[in-house]
Parts: structure tokens; sequence; C-alpha cells
């Protein structure tokens, strides 16, 4: 009888908390939906002005409604710019960065977290330091030894650069993942007379390839974007890249608008391509991140 009594009471109480659990997911979701909305507001204003004639812009402003369709500006932009040649600049500087930083950092972290050298939190603490430290401090250094080298206006001196900088990063989150790897796996594969190279190829690399697939994506991006090293080293068509194509653009007293937001749409085009196609990839290696 009494659990019979107390049953009901319990079925009770358990119905509001879940009623408001569900209206509380609900201002959540409305929350992000929001928040969703505001962050495209820009891009959607971006296209608008990519399609609309100077006039339309002069007269209206950048929030106005196109009378007709302008491709002008995205023709212009193309021919001016010498995009195709930009964009496989791009192309080339990111993903070469991407590959050979991610392979820096591997390195670097499974001599760290794994080999334990010598000094491991004095070195993991520079890495993170040269991390920190902003590009105007390292530009004339980067830029008098490229000279030296007779690197300056090349692709490889770019790309040489930001390999360095993105495997800071890297090798510290990679340090830190694998200073926790389990030991005992690391010792039955030693028993099984493994070598260094063996284990870092059989056995860590698989475990850590979601990591590093996430790491690949994140430094192409951040790759792409880079303007002021690129500014002050690459200083030929031949050379430069889709951002400086995009700030040739402006000028110091006239700037065409609708040109701009043109050369701005094709020059997002492929970076939000690239999200997209790895944008499964980006999503397991978090969610393995996060179950480890």
């Amino acid at each position: 009888m009494a659990d019979a009594v107390l049953a009901p009471q319990r079925t009770v109480r358990a119905a509001p908390d879940r009623h408001r659990r569900g209206a509380a997911r609900w201002l959540v979701l409305a929350a992000v939906a929001l928040v969703a909305v505001l962050t495209l507001v820009p891009f959607a204003i971006m296209v608008l002005n990519a399609f609309k004639s100077p006039s339309d812009y002069s007269n209206g402003g950048p929030l106005s409604w196109p009378s007709g369709l302008y491709t002008d500006g995205l023709v212009n932009y193309w021919r001016t710019s010498q995009y195709p040649l930009k964009l496989w600049n791009s192309v080339v500087i990111s993903g070469s960065v991407a590959v050979a930083a991610v392979v820096v950092s591997l390195l670097n972290a499974y001599a760290i977290g794994i080999g334990r050298v010598r000094g491991r939190m004095s070195i993991v603490a520079l890495f993170l330091l040269a991390n920190m430290l902003p590009q105007e401090t390292i530009v004339y250094p980067l830029y008098y030894a490229a000279k030296q080298l007779g690197l300056y206006n090349t692709r490889l001196s770019v790309i040489i650069i930001f390999t360095v900088v993105q495997s800071a990063f890297g090798t510290y989150l990679l340090a830190s993942v694998l200073g926790t790897f389990p030991k005992a796996l690391l010792e039955a594969a030693a028993l099984d007379g493994a070598g260094h190279w063996k284990i870092l190829w059989r056995i860590v690399f698989p475990n850590v390839r979601p990591t590093l697939s996430v790491l690949l994506i994140f430094f192409f991006v951040w790759t792409w974007n880079e303007f002021f090293i690129p500014l002050v080293m690459l200083v030929d068509n031949s050379t430069q890249t889709v951002p400086l194509a995009l700030a040739a653009l402006q000028g110091d007293r006239l700037m065409d608008a609708p040109t701009t937001n043109a050369g701005a749409l094709v020059s997002l085009l492929p970076a939000v391509a690239f999200f997209l196609v790895f944008q499964r990839t980006l999503t397991r290696g978090v969610t393995a991140g996060a179950v480890k």
C-alpha cells in the first residue's frame, strides 16, 4: 500500500521538472538560432552588394535592393587581381603549411610527451611563449633572414615561417595529449621489439589521428587568412595570396564597393568549401578528443 501511494507522488513531481527542462532547451535553441542569424547578416550584406551596380550602391546605400543583377564587379576582380594565380598560391602555401606543421608537431610532441626529454616543461612553456608572440615583433628578423638566404619573395619563405608558427601551437597541444598516453601500451610494444619509429607510426599515430585531422583543418584555414607576413614577404603578383589581392582593391581616395564585395565573396568561397568538405572530419576529431 505504501508503495502504491508513493508511486503517483513521484510521477507528479517529475512532470514539472521535465517540462522545465524542455522549456530551457527551447530557449537555448532559440538563442543559438538568433546568434546564427546575426552572424550571417554581414555575409548576406556582402552577397547583396557583390551583385549591385555602383549607381545602385551610391543611390540606395549598402542595405538597398539592387535594381538588376550586376556581375561586372566579379569580372573586374577576376581579371585585375589575377585571381586564379592568387588562388593557386594560397592553396599551395596553406596546404603545404598544414601538412608540414602537423608532421612537425607530431614529431616534437612525441619526443616531449612520450620520449620524456630533459626540461620537458620548459620546452613546452617555450613553445607556448613562441605561439603568443605577435607577428610584428618577429617580422623584421624574418625579413632579414629571408633576404640573406635568398628566399625573399618566394612561397617557400612563407611556408617555412608558418610551418614553424603553426607547429608551435600544435606541439603545445599534442605534447599535453601524448603526456597522458597509456604507458602499458608503449611498454607492450617495446617488449615486442618495436622501435621508436614503429611505435610512433603504428601505435601513437592511429590513436591521435582525430586530433591531427582537427589541427590540419585549423592550420589550413589560419594560414589561408594570414595577411601581415605575406604582405611583407611577397611583393610580386606571381607569389601573392588571395588576401593580398583583396587588399589591393582598396585605394587611398576611392574604393569600388561592389567590386570589393565581389572580391570578398570570391575569396571567401574556397575556405568555406574546404570547411564544408572536412566538416565531418572536424566533428569526428573533436568528438573523439572529448570521449578520450
